[in-house]
């Protein structure tokens, strides 16, 4: 039975967090964005999200989207600085037409900061993205 279940690779999706301007607060901010390049939209998507480390864990988050249209983006959450010294764990589950599809994205502790920022030409501003 277990032979005949098929587990899909997920491509296609990536996770990054965005250094950005805040014109509301007037500062700088770190945005958690999911970027669909795939041409056809995912549905359904649910991101769950926690900041772990040898002795600390953090509250899960949870974040619902109906839809990712193709080729789009999605800010996803704020993240506040002082959770870069854990490792943060994003697991998105979603459909692609009919299929489940499951991905887990970590960014290792202490690697999200400014001197890593690249830019990221699907949303066109700066960020580091998840291995």
């Amino acid at each position: 039975m277990k032979k005949d279940i098929q587990i899909p690779e997920v491509t296609g999706v990536e996770m990054a967090m965005v250094y950005e301007y805040n014109d509301i607060y007037k500062t700088d901010d770190w945005n958690v964005y999911l970027i669909n390049n795939k041409s056809v939209p995912l549905e359904m998507l649910v991101i769950v999200s926690q900041g772990f480390s040898a002795t600390k864990t953090t509250s899960l988050l949870r974040k619902k989207l109906a839809i990712l249209p193709a080729n789009s983006f999605a800010k996803i959450e704020y993240i506040q600085p002082e959770l870069f010294k854990l490792n943060n764990r994003f697991q998105v589950t979603f459909f692609e037409g009919n299929t489940l599809c499951e991905k887990t994205f970590i960014f290792e502790e202490n690697t999200v900061k400014e001197s890593a920022l690249r830019a990221i030409d699907e949303i066109k501003k700066r960020g580091v993205l998840a291995k």
